[in-house]
């Protein structure tokens, strides 16, 4: 056999298992509601566009700005042909913004993970992951460890006990850099770590916390800083990873940030900084006027947070059994990877495009429809969406 045929026979194997992902195309911007092709107006309840800024009109006069002074790039890396001011300016923005001291952009925060674990461990090291962490912190764990050899331990789903076990291992082994590594808000289940028995635990047996804050920039914390200010704990945390691909204007690019040598060490040492072009102005630009805009407009953080609690409780009133949790993710576990794919297209037939997920991206009978809220969700587009969740739960007999 071939190896396009090989290619033809397991895509074809997902479609009877029920498990192939069609992608659908959109024919405006992204939005509370938007045209998709061949569907006509939907309401969109799978996106990161958690505070509605990807057509905020100062977010892509921003980009428009950017482009039209640097133009498309930067042509190579960084540290060879030079680097422009804006990229200077939205890494000292999101710096302050998380509480940091500085910041280095990448693009996308999958190499800024990816960035950050081979470079700072080595075979005297060991990083402690959350069983559920993204798959970003997973692969860039694995690279670490064929890379550099460094010791790996992965400890329970927020379970504070066994990570002090974990903890208490690499005390045991004398480990150089202990990294506990977690996400902010994990983005299958939509709960938030636990922020502050982790630092405390840290601190105890001297290791040093990440945070991949992707699904919580933007989003947690009175003012949108993420998961340190959802706790009070702006300024504690030693790593901070996150993404401008979804609150912070949707487009594409990613940042760590951390005490004041940390960026400069990622920008001597770390091969995707130092192997691949720099973020796109027109990126910096937009994700620079996302960053004021948030912190001009705290109000869209705390409608976002309306909306989730108004549309997880219509849900349960309907008779579905949503996660509880405070975040704008509301997933609905169906449990077969089909039925969640079965439910995302009855409901797409209705006007709502809401994604299910199955297996790989989440563990074998999890499967589930995610709905994700934004800011810029009116009332009607919720009830219209939940309407829509009545008639194709009743007609699948969940409710």
């Amino acid at each position: 056999m071939s190896f396009a045929a090989r290619l033809e026979a397991e895509l074809e194997q997902f479609k009877q298992e029920g498990v192939y992902k069609r992608l659908n195309h959109l024919e405006g911007p992204q939005a509370a509601r938007t045209k998709m092709a061949g569907r006509g107006e939907v309401v969109i309840l799978s996106s990161n566009n958690y505070l509605g800024l990807c057509n905020e009109p100062e977010v892509v006069a921003g980009g428009k700005r950017a482009l039209d002074q640097f133009g498309a790039g930067t042509g190579s890396v960084r540290f060879i042909c030079g680097t422009f001011t804006i990229h200077r300016e939205l890494e000292q923005a999101l710096a302050r913004f998380v509480g940091c001291a500085s910041s280095l952009t990448y693009v996308s925060c999958w190499n800024a993970n990816e960035g950050l674990v081979p470079t700072l461990l080595g075979e005297q090291d060991i990083v402690i992951s959350d069983q559920l962490n993204h798959a970003s912190i997973i692969d860039a764990i694995r690279l670490a460890k064929t890379i550099t050899k460094c010791h790996t331990a992965v400890y329970r789903h927020s379970d504070m006990a066994d990570l002090e076990e974990k903890l208490r291992g690499a005390q045991a082994m004398n480990a150089r850099l202990k990294l506990v590594f977690t996400d902010g808000v994990f983005s299958m289940e939509g709960d938030i770590a636990k922020l502050p028995d982790i630092v405390a635990l840290a601190r105890r047996y001297g290791a040093v916390v990440a945070v991949d804050d992707s699904h919580a920039t933007g989003v947690l914390g009175r003012s949108g800083r993420g998961t340190a200010e959802h706790y009070g704990m702006l300024g504690d945390v030693d790593i901070i990873t996150s993404t401008l691909g979804k609150a912070l204007g949707g487009a594409a690019g990613g940042f760590t940030a951390g005490p004041g040598p940390l960026a400069d060490y990622l920008t001597q040492r770390s091969r995707p900084q130092l192997f691949s072009n720099a973020l796109p102005p027109t990126i910096a630009g937009s994700a620079l006027a996302a960053v004021r805009h948030v912190e001009r407009h705290p109000e869209l953080v705390t409608r976002l947070h309306e909306n989730a609690r108004y549309f997880r409780d219509r849900l349960r009133a309907l008779g579905f059994q949503p996660l509880p949790g405070e975040t704008p993710i509301v997933p609905v576990i169906l449990g077969e990877t089909a039925k969640a794919i079965q439910m995302s297209e009855l409901l797409l037939a209705q006007g709502v495009f809401v994604t299910g997920f199955g297996y790989p991206v989440v563990p074998q009978g999890h499967a589930r429809i995610r709905c994700q809220l934004s800011a810029a969700h009116t009332r009607d587009d919720l009830d219209f969406a939940l309407a829509a969740f009545k008639r194709v739960g009743g007609q699948l007999g969940l409710v």
